[in-house]
């Protein structure tokens, strides 16, 4: 199997690296190895924290390839929204504490990753977006419950309903990331921070993190699996197919709205 994802460990955190140039853009396989690889790092209890950022040094994450949804195939769509649900609902449930170190670009699911961490550390130069809307389709992996839970419904909605790129210093001031650091530290300032979580009893992050997030369970829990569906309707719809298409020929879509 191709490694679109590098493990690594240095002390009590694990580095996940995505590793799919140029854009480190998901595929069905990276997505699975994401899953399998948290579920793996739930057992190992010398883990305590999990970095993940992007190889390279303009990309964190362009999301999906556009291109595995030019033909409007449902199936695929199907297919897709439940891995990406899997990979980064799995995610979110890692039993310590998921950093993402955000060094580039993070658009559509390679800014839903990150949101499925628990702190989000940004380089200066990093923009973050969630522009499915722009090509006929919508987040389907987490994007529209966990952007709403950090930034509130206003700035959720400027970014996917108006499709508002943010850079770094703007995500940091409405609470999307919570540090920002210069160009190429990003990693270094996760490592930093996730060293500190070696400091705490694992069992009692655990059991604080689990916490934490139950009073948004009932919300997230209800809208997720609504999320995928809609995701997967869109397809039935003449905008999703002429969005991807546009895209991909670098032209403007023209919407019929249907």
């Amino acid at each position: 199997m191709t490694q679109l994802l590098k493990l690594s460990q240095q002390e009590h955190t694990a580095i996940i690296t995505i590793a799919n140039p140029p854009a480190n853009t998901w595929t069905r396989e990276s997505l699975t190895q994401l899953r399998d690889m948290v579920l793996q790092l739930n057992d190992d209890k010398s883990v305590y924290a999990l970095v993940i950022t992007g190889e390279g040094e303009k990309f964190f994450s362009a999301g999906a390839d556009l291109n595995l949804f030019a033909d409007g195939d449902i199936g695929v769509a199907s297919t897709m929204s439940r891995v990406f649900g899997e990979a980064f609902e799995t995610l979110a449930n890692f039993r310590g504490v998921s950093i993402a170190a955000i060094n580039g670009y993070a658009m559509g699911g390679g800014l839903e990753v990150a949101l499925a961490c628990d702190i989000r550390i940004a380089e200066v130069q990093a923009q973050m977006a969630l522009p499915e809307a722009a090509v006929g389709l919508l987040p389907c992996a987490g994007g529209t419950q966990n952007l709403s839970l950090l930034v509130g419904e206003g700035w959720a909605k400027r970014m996917i309903l108006c499709g508002e790129r943010l850079k770094a210093d703007k995500a940091c001031s409405i609470g999307l990331v919570e540090e920002v650091v210069d160009t190429g530290l990003a990693l270094e300032s996760a490592l930093a921070l996730a060293k500190r979580v070696a400091n705490q009893s694992p069992s009692s992050v655990a059991a604080c993190k689990s916490l934490i997030q139950k009073g948004r369970d009932g919300a997230i829990n209800a809208a997720l699996p609504l999320e995928r569906e809609m995701f997967v309707d869109l397809f039935d719809t003449q905008d999703q197919k002429e969005g991807v298409t546009a895209f991909l020929e670098k032209r403007k879509p023209n919407w019929i709205n249907g």
